[in-house]
């Protein structure tokens, strides 16, 4: 890279369903059940190994693991030097632990929190399915993960979640300030979450084929105008979890700007249901040169 700054050069956009990780981890990922989940994320494991970036900044939502219902930042950035897979009840996920990027994280969470972004440092947390499941997907099941991954936790579980519009400028932000870091870093963001999926109440299992597509065409083509969505849209058409897509705006307003002559390139794209009462949906773009 001929910069002496860091630069965002692709974003990455999938479910983190935690059924899909204990799928792998107990070797039932050729079942007919769910071959065709992961046959949908082949190509896009041989696009990591020929992008593997120097860093992952990776938006997931923590699921009431390193945060309690006692303590729940809006968003907060890991700035640990590593962080191990959490024990969600059935213990910890056999996976890598997460190295992460003190430095970059450092100075993202200043530059960010100077824009005006109230930003939680975290320098202590354990890490769950939201962020490994992602990283398991992209790069099957290592001795090691591919490059450091700095997590950033957003909070879609307690009401108020922060609105789409928030998260997408949050992303210009992010973008901002990876692009003032004087190392010439090759980073990736990657947006986590979703598709459209309800986990109780009397509209449980519900799936929702033609809003997910259609959130997909327009975080493709204009996610200025899709950052406009209300929350009560996610709730109505994709279910209550399928407010965790704000996190995949995230990583789409830390990419070039349709709106400004410079529209990134579907790499992959794929969509599948079910997975465990879930959609699952999946992109990658890069930024063009």
């Amino acid at each position: 890279m001929s910069t002496q700054h860091a630069k965002i050069s692709a974003s990455v956009y999938t479910s983190h369903v935690p059924a899909i990780g204990a799928a792998l981890d107990l070797g039932k990922s050729q079942e007919p059940y769910w071959q065709p989940v992961f046959a949908g994320y082949e190509a896009s494991k041989t696009w990591m190994k020929e992008n593997t970036p120097d860093v992952i900044f990776l938006v997931y939502n923590d699921h009431a693991t390193a945060f309690s219902l006692e303590m729940i930042p809006t968003f907060a950035i890991g700035c640990a030097e590593r962080f191990q897979p959490a024990d969600e009840g059935w213990g910890p996920r056999p996976v890598p632990v997460v190295q992460g990027h003190p430095e970059l994280a450092a100075h993202i969470a200043q530059s960010v929190i100077q824009q005006d972004f109230d930003l939680t440092i975290v320098n202590k947390m354990d890490v769950d399915h939201g962020l490994t499941v992602p990283l398991s997907l992209m790069c099957g099941q290592p001795q090691a993960w591919p490059c450091p991954v700095i997590p950033f936790a957003v909070n879609v579980v307690q009401y108020p979640a922060p609105s789409g519009h928030r998260c997408f400028e949050l992303g210009k932000a992010i973008r901002r300030a990876i692009e003032s870091y004087d190392t010439p870093l090759n980073v990736q963001i990657w947006g986590t979450g979703g598709m459209s999926h309800q986990l109780q109440g009397a509209r449980a299992g519900l799936i929702n084929p033609e809003f997910d597509n259609a959130f997909l065409d327009q975080l493709i083509s204009d996610p200025q105008n899709l950052a406009k969505m209300p929350h009560i849209d996610y709730v109505r058409e994709a279910g209550s979890e399928g407010i965790e897509l704000v996190m995949w705006l995230i990583a789409r307003g830390a990419m070039d700007d349709v709106a400004g002559g410079k529209a990134p390139r579907v790499a992959e794209r794929f969509y599948h249901v079910p997975a465990s009462n879930t959609a699952v949906g999946h992109l990658i773009l890069e930024n063009q040169p």
